[in-house]
């Protein structure tokens, strides 16, 4: 699999449409991520506080942080697509260090999205956070 476009790629398109349009857009990115496992969709694996389900699975190879993802619902597996995007395969320190939210905030998803689509991403990128700092502070 060719992996995520970056994350500029996807604002530049982003930009360029609006409504429905949009909501394409985040469902085709969330087509896009590496296929997880049903194994991988656990308890543990489960992001709390979102509305729908949300699994992310995190790895590390060399320091640099991988995650593999899935959602029961289209757009929020989108949404995912988008974080992780910001953060697939970049090392652990760098991930722990960055701003995710502000990296998304362009994107501006509560103006464009249902408060319960969006209640699930600051959860979402806590986690992906920890897991950056957990790893960075093994290596």
């Amino acid at each position: 699999m060719a992996g995520l476009p970056a994350l500029s790629e996807i604002l530049e398109e982003y930009e360029l449409v609006d409504g429905e349009d949009r909501y394409r857009l985040l469902i085709d990115l969330g087509r896009q991520l590496e296929p997880m496992p049903d194994a991988l969709k656990t308890d543990a694996t489960k992001v709390r506080g979102c509305s729908s389900s949300v699994w992310v699975y995190p790895t590390a190879d060399e320091g640099r942080l991988h995650f593999l993802a899935d959602s029961n619902a289209a757009i929020t597996k989108g949404i995912v697509a988008l974080i992780l995007t910001a953060v697939q395969d970049k090392p652990a320190a760098e991930v722990a260090e960055m701003d995710v939210a502000e990296l998304l905030a362009p994107f501006d998803l509560r103006k464009h999205l249902s408060a319960n689509r969006t209640q699930g991403v600051p959860n979402m990128i806590a986690l992906v956070k920890e897991t950056a700092e957990r790893y960075a502070a093994a290596a």
